[in-house]
């Protein structure tokens, strides 16, 4: 039978969210219903607050989240009542163009579960990117469900549901950052500093942060810097040159979504050097580069969507370097907090005062 569970809900564009009774029905064929343990609160939540994504209100938000397998609808084999689930927002389909080219982390057929959860009065809910986990309870399609080991505590593992494996992805899969390579990071909040904490795991040798805040350029060494620099006081692109014998970056990782922090980026890399964009710009924004320098240097721009990642493939391997001490992802929580809590974590991720906060069920 369809249950009753408590959700937050944005109701219109710019005003504050609230906790409201929704209703989720029994899975259907392909799909599940997972009870959410943690999740997190990510930037990309208030831009369906903000109507930044689009104007299908009332949104159902919270996306970055762990929790248990509930029930399962019919055809369901992959996942099973009492499994320990990451959600992700990319359920490959198995059948499109890219999955047939055995690059399923680039399926141009991603999907979500077919029902609707709703409010009481059966006015249908818009999950932030497919899944809705600001709730004690959601449906998504069984393919967005992926096991990992259950020793893993959800308000840390449920952050690979997005902004971590965005930022470890860009580095690791995007940016194919390599032993002894050097790396540049312009934006060092939750996803710049994941970018940071994949460089070093992928074994850069020089890792350098760039922000304007210094709190965040002090949170980045704890994920991996080995060098700041504060865009404010000094040239970040010339600091860079200065790191690097003069040169310029390996790879350099854009984590904010400007045009100026891109520019920066573009010319902080050596020749032959790639640049990854994972900060997400507004529509209206324009990069203006000289055509000739994108072709006198060389080497690549690329941009990265989640990370480029295979939930299947990365979410286990991370868990399993976590458990290991050897991924800080406690380091990402800043707190842990309620479901009526979420409207004040957002004012705080605007302030700039926390990494994460998660919400716990």
């Amino acid at each position: 039978m369809p249950q009753q569970v408590q959700g937050v809900i944005a109701r219109a564009k710019g005003e504050p969210v609230s906790v409201e009774t929704i209703v989720v029905p029994d899975p259907g064929p392909g799909e599940a219903v997972v009870a959410v343990q943690a999740c997190g609160v990510c930037h990309t939540d208030l831009h369906y607050r903000e109507g930044g994504i689009n104007d299908e209100f009332p949104f159902l938000l919270g996306h970055e989240a762990a929790g248990t397998v509930e029930s399962v609808g019919e055809g369901v084999t992959d996942v099973a009542p009492g499994d320990y689930v990451i959600l992700n927002w990319r359920a490959v389909c198995g059948q499109c163009r890219s999955c047939l080219k055995g690059k399923p982390q680039y399926c141009f057929a991603t999907h979500n579960a077919t029902q609707k959860m709703t409010l009481e009065d059966g006015t249908e809910l818009s999950p932030a990117l497919g899944i809705g986990a600001f709730a004690e309870k959601t449906l998504v399609a069984a393919g967005q469900c992926t096991k990992v080991d259950p020793a893993a505590k959800p308000e840390v593992a449920g952050l690979l549901g997005c902004g971590v494996m965005a930022g470890i992805g860009a580095a690791m899969n995007t940016g194919e950052v390599g032993r002894g390579d050097t790396v540049a990071v312009f934006g060092c909040g939750g996803v710049g500093n994941a970018a940071l904490e994949g460089s070093r795991l992928a074994g850069a040798s020089k890792i350098i942060a760039v922000d304007i805040d210094d709190q965040k350029l002090e949170w980045a060494k704890e994920f991996g810097a080995t060098h700041t620099v504060n865009s404010t006081r000094e040239d970040a692109v010339e600091r860079i040159r200065e790191l690097t014998d003069g040169n310029g970056v390996d790879v350099a990782i854009e984590a904010i979504g400007l045009p100026q922090t891109y520019e920066q980026a573009f010319y902080a890399r050596d020749l032959a050097g790639t640049v990854v964009l994972v900060g997400v710009p507004s529509p209206e924004m324009k990069v203006e580069l000289p055509f000739i320098e994108i072709f006198g240097r060389g080497g690549s721009l690329k941009s990265s969507w989640y990370g480029d990642c295979l939930p299947s493939r990365d979410f286990p391997m991370l868990i399993d370097l976590y458990l290991q001490d050897r991924l800080n992802l406690g380091g990402f929580v800043s707190e842990t907090i309620a479901l009526d809590q979420v409207e004040a974590a957002f004012h705080k991720m605007e302030d700039g005062g926390v990494l994460r906060s998660v919400v716990v069920l």
